[in-house]
């Protein structure tokens, strides 16, 4: 990652834009709170609409959390006009999450010009309850 220059303008601009986002993120609620140089701190509520009749959040939930935070955490490292595309990722639930706050901790593993390993840490209220590693394939921007 030596070679990938972190551009703090877009990670605060990406914290901004905290309530205009729309889609999935919006309707889970995440809310990027901090962002460093590959790393990425993101939070959601497990609201009751969440929860499974089981009583706990559903897995693709879950899911679609470490997704969006899997790609997020590249933006400020890619050229600007590049886009970052999930290839694969794998999910270990490692604790049922029957409400609270979720935060999830994005880590840039590896990134190159056209791919990346970024590993996802999903807490909630201190307690471990997701871990995720992720594939992402980096597209640069068109020329012109």
């Amino acid at each position: 990652m030596a070679d990938f220059e972190f551009n703090q303008r877009i990670a605060e601009s990406m914290i901004k834009a905290n309530d205009s986002v729309g889609g999935l993120p919006k309707y889970l609620g995440v809310k990027f709170t901090e962002f460093t140089s590959g790393r990425l701190v993101a939070t959601m509520e497990a609201r009751p609409e969440l929860i499974t009749p089981m009583g706990t959040l559903h897995g693709g939930v879950m899911a679609g959390l470490v997704d969006h935070v899997l790609g997020c955490v590249l933006y400020p490292l890619m050229k600007p006009g590049a886009w970052a595309a999930t290839t694969e990722f794998k999910l270990n639930y490692l604790a049922a999450v029957k409400g609270g706050t979720l935060t999830a901790e994005s880590t840039v593993l590896s990134l190159t010009r056209r791919t990346a390993v970024v590993k996802v840490e999903v807490t909630n209220e201190g307690k471990l309850a997701c871990l995720a590693q992720g594939t992402l394939l980096v597209v640069e921007p068109k020329a012109g």
